[in-house]
Parts: C-alpha cells; structure tokens; sequence
C-alpha cells in the first residue's frame, strides 16, 4: 500500500477544532510532507483565498489569525456539520465560511500528478500552487500509475456516457450520471463545476446523442467514517501518517454476485500462487467484461446484430471497441478538444480474445 499525500497543514486536535482561537501548536508533532514548505517565512503555512471585501484567514502552524477588512456578520453553521469531526480549515470548507463569517475558497493540495504534456503546477505559495483545469494520474508515491484521476473520468463519462465503448453497439445514445453526490468533506461547488463540467462545456462537433451534461452536483450531511477527515479527528492524537486501504468493493445489481471485493486489485482471498489463474480475475475487470459481452453476442442471432458488428470480423477485445464508430468519433473529438494528453494504455493490453 502507498503512503497517501497529506493536506500541508499539521494535524490539529478535537479541542483545538472547537476553539480556533486557541493556539494547538504547542504539543503537536508537525508531519513530514515536503509540500508544506511553500511559504517563504514558515514551512507549516495554509492560506485560504477569500472573497472581495471579505477577510483574510491565514492558518500557520496550527494557529489561526484573521485579518478583518470592514464589518462581517457571522452566519450560521449548517447544524449537520459538526465541528468536532473537522479542523476550522475543513470546516470552513464544508460550510463555505471561514471563523468569522468569511467566504473561503478551498486550496487543499492535491497528490495527483499533472501527466506527462500539461503545463504542470507552479509550486508558488497559497492559492496559486496548482494549476486547476490539468489533466492528473491518481496519486501515489511508487511508479507513475496510468489511472487517470476519478475527477478527470467522471467529466469524460459527462460527455461519452458510463456505459464505455462496448455497449455502445446496442444503444442509440450514452447513459449520463443524472448526479454526482459528494459526501461530507471539504468542499467547493465551484472547483466540482469546473472539474466535472466547465472545462469541457465548449467541446462541439460530436455525433449525434453525445454533448456536455450539465450534471447535479450535490454534497450530502453525511461523513463517510472511513474518509480522511473522520478518521483523523478519532485519531488526532496518533502519531504517524494515514495510509489508504488497497481493499475496495464494487456493487452491482447481479444476483449471482452483487459484490465485488479486491484487495490491491486482485479478488480478497488470491494467493500469490494463484495470482494468474482465472479465480484471481476481478469480475470488473476488462477481461471479465469483454467476457460479459461476449455471452450477450452468443445469446442473439448474429442476423439481430447491430451493424456495428457486422461490418467486418472482429475478434479481439480493442476490434470490438474500436467497431463502436460514434462512440470512437466523440472520445476523437473530446481527445483533440480538451483531453489531449490523456493516458492511453498500450494497444498490447487490449490484444485479448
């Protein structure tokens, strides 16, 4: 497992989340995160961009120290968002305000890798250290992963549909997320705007039934107990780092087998002897999807099929994806528009029958 990438500012204690005023930098240890050294006079800085005429909040080392630029009314926190469960940071996120009543705009880092082609991030202090819009890699500190980030697939699926390239042969047009529900966490509705939407909204050219969705995004009261930020309150006074867990568990409405579960990437239970055989295939993966597909081929006539797949022979699992003409012309289009760097496994990972 892969030590996550932590947020630059220091763990901060429940008591300390109740009252920010109050300084926390006297008994905690700061952790080791090269990132938190992008302030030129301290390497424990976090600046949160605010609003025109509203204060400015700066939190370093610990400490909160606010800025005021005229009268600010206070207003109210949401009562479903407990700030015990969060930092005044993170909290200032999930409520849009800042101690004070000042509306914030989230700056949390990010481990995401900018991919090889895109500009790159500046590094510089506060806000301006990202470069938004940029196409990523999900974190991690081994080797460069070809996984593209859950926010750049979810704003591709905006404009191609979930349902991928196979099942395109049997549709007139794409499944779109009607919407995307985010849980209780530090939050910003207009960083997921330009994420999943905005940065796409002036792709044109594409086939017919494809086009930019104009996807509901909401946030839910909800914690996820497991996240980042509720773990890390019931820990706050643990040394070490948190690292993220390689299980994952993938739902589906099948009854044979709703669930899914996979411990970093293979089915829970795989051995390493085993680790090549059929019982060690994921039943997401590509392999046992293009297995999927291809019971469903069997179980019709081959003179019902789509003429997508009778134009000529296929037989391995890229033919039967590249077959898929509109679904190919508007992932083309979306390509040279917007996504251009886009990682692209080699043609030799999808040579299977």
């Amino acid at each position: 497992m892969l030590e996550c990438e932590d947020q630059p500012c220091c763990p901060v204690r429940t008591d300390w989340a109740n009252n920010p005023s109050m300084e926390a930098s006297g008994n905690l240890k700061p952790t080791e995160d090269k990132r938190k050294c992008e302030g030129p006079d301290s390497p424990v800085t976090k600046k949160m961009r605010h609003e025109p005429g509203t204060p400015a909040t700066e939190v370093a080392n610990g400490g909160a120290h606010r800025q005021s630029f005229g009268n600010q009314e206070s207003g109210p926190i949401p009562p479903s968002v407990s700030s015990s469960n969060l930092t005044s940071g993170e909290l200032a996120a999930v409520t849009g305000m800042a101690p004070g009543g000042a509306k914030v705009v989230d700056v949390h880092r990010t481990g995401a890798k900018c991919v090889p082609g895109e500009a790159g991030d500046s590094g510089m202090p506060g806000v301006a250290y990202h470069q938004v819009g940029l196409l990523r890699v999900k974190p991690g500190r081994g080797d460069r992963t070809c996984s593209m980030s859950c926010s750049d697939k979810v704003a591709r699926w905006n404009i191609l549909g979930c349902q991928g390239a196979l099942l395109m042969h049997f549709l007139e047009e794409p499944i779109y997320l009607s919407a995307v529900v985010i849980g209780k966490c530090p939050y910003s509705q207009e960083a997921m705007q330009r994420a999943l939407i905005r940065r796409c909204q002036n792709v044109s050219a594409l086939p017919n039934g494809f086009g930019v969705q104009e996807v509901k995004i909401q946030q839910s009261d909800l914690l996820f107990e497991q996240s980042r930020c509720a773990v890390r309150a019931k820990r706050a006074d643990s040394a070490g780092r948190l690292v993220p867990c390689g299980a994952a568990i993938s739902w589906s409405a099948v009854p044979e087998q709703p669930l899914d579960v996979t411990a970093n990437g293979f089915p829970q239970g795989a051995t390493k002897k085993g680790i090549r055989s059929l019982q060690a295939r994921s039943r997401i993966s590509k392999v046992e999807l293009f297995r999927s597909f291809q019971k469903l081929l069997s179980s019709i006539s081959e003179d019902k099929w789509p003429d997508s797949l009778r134009v000529r022979k296929l037989e391995t699992y890229q033919d039967y994806k590249e077959a898929a003409s509109t679904y190919q012309e508007a992932w083309s289009a979306l390509r040279k528009q917007a996504f251009g760097p886009w990682i692209r496994n080699p043609p030799d990972y999808h040579q299977f029958k």
